[in-house]
């Protein structure tokens, strides 16, 4: 049996794969439950400077498996659902499930959704997730929960509100039209399109160029922005003064380690 999600690293770059082709890439309690413990793993390894996020075959993630969700659906309308799942157990298994998005968002270096095809439903919050969004030329994207009576998850209210205004957050979720992916880089869904056989290598190269950068900068950059987005101005001018001495520190103290390795190596 394959493994349902790929797990990569090359020049300081993490790519996790999300790997149910046959269904898009459609998130399914196993693929909810690997995904986290990636990005979690991610987020604290030192050595992985920049993270992408993709899916394998023809979509990047459909979503939710509707499959799964609509037997689960059916067997409650029947009666024959376990009796252990409540509602109340529902919710925190999502509600765990979906830490994903918070870490990709808050984790101190920089993430990537590389969009190489389908983006629907909780795919799409997952990309917003990101810290950029690139396309290839033949992604298409929709938020596709409202028309089937779900409101969404995985944080895409919160993101893209962030990320696109109010009014557009709205169009986004409540007319619910399908979009190409230059139709998506107009609308703001994304940052960059690339032809399809060159999304990988692009992206690559972005994902390169961050992961050189010293790791401390950026996380305090990522986490002065995060901060930014629910904090008054003298709140960020107090947090961008600190983290810019911490940076600095930072900064200091590897020269001096890298100082005292040459040393001890010409002392060798």
């Amino acid at each position: 049996m394959a493994d349902v999600l790929i797990e990569t690293v090359e020049d300081r770059v993490a790519t996790l794969t999300l790997n149910r082709p046959d269904s898009l890439n459609a998130l399914d309690t196993e693929l909810m439950r690997e995904l986290l413990a990636a990005v979690r793993r991610v987020a604290e390894d030192d050595k992985i400077g920049c993270v992408i996020l993709t899916g394998a075959g023809k979509g990047f993630c459909a979503g939710g498996d509707v499959k799964a969700i609509g037997k689960a659906s059916a067997d409650r309308v029947a009666g024959t659902a376990p009796k252990r799942s409540t509602t109340e157990s529902r919710v925190r298994w999502l509600r765990r499930s979906v830490e994903a998005s918070r870490i990709l968002h808050e984790m101190p270096k920089p993430t990537i959704a590389m969009i190489n095809g389908a983006c629907a439903g909780a795919g799409l919050s997952l990309a917003a997730a990101c810290d950029f969004r690139f396309a290839g030329a033949g992604a298409k994207f929709r938020a596709a929960f409202t028309t089937g009576g779900m409101p969404g998850d995985y944080g895409g209210s919160w993101l893209w509100t962030h990320i696109l205004g109010p009014s557009k957050a709205r169009q986004l979720y409540l007319i619910d039209e399908k979009r190409s992916a230059e139709q998506a880089l107009g609308f703001g869904l994304v940052d960059r399109v690339y032809d399809d056989a060159e999304l990988v290598a692009e992206t690559m190269a972005v994902a390169r160029q961050l992961a050189a950068l010293p790791g401390q900068g950026v996380a305090y950059a990522k986490a002065n922005l995060n901060a930014a987005l629910t904090e008054g101005f003298a709140a960020s001018l107090d947090r961008e003064s600190l983290n810019m001495m911490l940076a600095r520190n930072a900064l200091v103290e590897a020269r001096k380690a890298a100082e005292a390795a040459k040393a001890a190596e010409a002392s060798a």
